[in-house]
């Protein structure tokens, strides 16, 4: 099977005043090619922080500590900022940032921010940037004249479309959308998610979707890695992470969601709050909250096995010891 991105034992951390922010500790991935996977979690697991992982992009004072990145096969966390940007970053991998308005410079038109990887990494003459970036916009579902366009004049949808558009401009294999629909009505959240299923379909696209929201999830992927506290605990198809979910942090995220057919149940809550990545607890991370918890979850952290083809968990109620 081919993958396009394999993640290896990846810890990324933050070094504040106040200690180690063990963001991303040991997370290991793979992405088949033309796979779309969901990474889904609370907010502060570490969801955003694996995505800037990826693109080489942790902010300061962040940075990766051990393992490996390897994208067709080459190793980003080994390479120098400079031949990443020139080799990898927008060829082969890109992003959607969270926060469309704040991913686009107010003060360049839409167009000039289209064309500008266009003319610095793929070494294309103006004109010709600018028939690509028109070709995109069309892609994208927006009219060529919105090139002229400053970002203030665009709606929520439209400037969201841009940041995709953007994304596609150097025909990446993978591309890593972060919250991709936060902050836009459920209309328009919709065609986003039918634009991005469009894209995969058609261009072969593989994606990366991040959230926090199941039912967005749900309408995209093929494979969904659930994590908590900076670490994958499951791991699985969709159809299997909602079905049949093995940890007890995956069932009460699906048991708080809502449902309109089929099993109807009661909503319930997760008690407690996430830990401090600065102090993790030992053993497992979720225990302190785990209605199923018993003696070695508080001593020991499980191992990610498969207990299923293609079916990773890791928790103790499913370690094959």
């Amino acid at each position: 099977m081919s993958y396009v991105l394999e993640i290896n034992n990846l810890r990324t951390y933050f070094f504040t005043l106040r200690g180690v922010v063990r963001a991303v500790d040991g997370v290991s991935l793979k992405l088949r090619k033309g796979e779309t996977l969901g990474i889904v979690g609370e907010s502060g697991c570490g969801k955003s922080t694996l995505a800037w992982s990826m693109m080489k992009l942790v902010p300061p004072p962040g940075r990766i500590v051990s393992g490996s990145i390897k994208i067709d096969g080459i190793d980003i966390t080994r390479m120098s900022e400079s031949e990443v940007r020139r080799k990898i970053r927008w060829r082969k991998i890109s992003m959607i940032f969270q926060g469309a308005m704040n991913a686009l410079n107010p003060v360049y038109k839409v167009g000039d921010q289209i064309i500008e990887p266009l003319i610095v990494h793929g070494k294309m003459e103006k004109e010709k940037a600018l028939s690509v970036a028109a070709n995109l916009v069309k892609a994208v579902g927006l009219p060529e004249e919105i090139l002229e366009r400053y970002p203030h004049e665009l709606s929520g949808g439209q400037k969201q479309r841009i940041v995709i558009a953007m994304a596609m401009a150097m025909e990446p294999d993978i591309i890593i959308a972060d919250e991709p629909t936060t902050a836009l009505d459920v209309v328009v959240q919709a065609q986003i998610l039918n634009l991005m299923k469009k894209l995969h379909r058609e261009r072969g696209i593989s994606f990366i979707l991040i959230t926090h929201d199941l039912g967005v999830v749900t309408e995209l992927s093929e494979r969904i890695a659930v994590m908590y506290a900076g670490k994958i605990v499951e791991y699985a198809s969709a159809d299997e992470i909602f079905e049949k979910p093995l940890h007890p942090y995956t069932q009460a995220l699906i048991r708080a969601v809502p449902r309109l057919k089929g099993d109807i149940h009661r909503l319930e809550y997760i008690p407690g709050t996430p830990p401090d990545l600065r102090r993790p607890p030992p053993g497992c991370r979720f225990y302190p909250r785990c209605p199923r918890r018993f003696e070695p979850c508080d001593k020991e952290e499980p191992p990610l096995q498969e207990v299923e083809k293609d079916h990773w968990v890791a928790c103790w109620l499913h370690v094959r010891r």
